[in-house]
């Protein structure tokens, strides 16, 4: 019996809430199901009303899940969403595996610089990270610009929680900081861009720097960019 029921849980890959950094699992059935999708909130935070196994949340305007496109397909189709700033997004599929992140920095419709990479294995919340760091690294100390992000938990964890980590020498009630070398790397490249604040965007709404960072995010799951 005890080594049945290890076994099913070991086919239940675990995510972190992007609302409340919470680990939770899901069931490797539900994710072969729906081909691309990468769970990002916990039961309680899961947008759906019916309190189920998470799935999908819908939204109005863009791609219900990863869509995959090519960064030529993503410009054909969305135009939606800011002109301006610096758009992130990272992701591993599954989630922990091989993931990618992406930044571009745009200034009214046009590319300034763009960016992407991979790891081989790697989490959701760590190509998150990376893809901010390599966005602050890309910035000059006096420029003036928003940077988007569609992972909450990043946001707050820089905006709000890291600094009062800091103050408690690096530690948080309930537990270990996870990533922290990035959290600390990427407080500082924040904190050196003053006039670069930090902004929360969501996913998939059809804003098109959002999708286009998306798509650099997938870049290695291609043959084309």
């Amino acid at each position: 019996m005890a080594g049945r029921s290890s076994a099913k849980l070991s086919r239940m890959p675990e995510f972190q809430c992007t609302v409340c950094g919470e680990n939770f699992k899901v069931p490797q059935a539900a994710l072969d199901k729906f081909a691309g999708w990468e769970p990002k909130y916990c039961r309680k935070h899961s947008p759906s009303k019916k309190k189920k196994t998470a799935r999908p949340a819908k939204r109005s305007g863009g791609s219900k899940r990863e869509e995959h496109l090519t960064c030529a397909q993503v410009l054909a189709k969305y135009d939606a969403g800011p002109r301006t700033g610096v758009f992130t997004d990272g992701s591993s599929i599954p989630n922990p595996g091989p993931g990618g992140w992406g930044m571009v920095w745009v200034e009214e419709g046009e590319i300034l610089a763009e960016a992407h990479g991979s790891d081989e294995q790697t989490t959701n919340n760590r190509m998150e990270l990376q893809a901010l760091i390599e966005a602050y690294k890309a910035l000059p100390a006096d420029a003036e610009t928003t940077v988007y992000s569609d992972s909450r938990l990043c946001v707050d964890t820089t905006t709000k929680w890291a600094p009062g980590w800091e103050r408690k020498g690096w530690k948080k009630k309930g537990g270990e900081i996870k990533n922290l070398e990035r959290v600390q790397e990427l407080l500082a490249l924040y904190r050196a861009h003053p006039y670069c604040p930090l902004e929360w965007t969501a996913a998939h709404s059809g804003s098109r720097w959002n999708e286009y960072a998306d798509s650099l995010a997938t870049a290695w799951m291609r043959d084309e960019l």
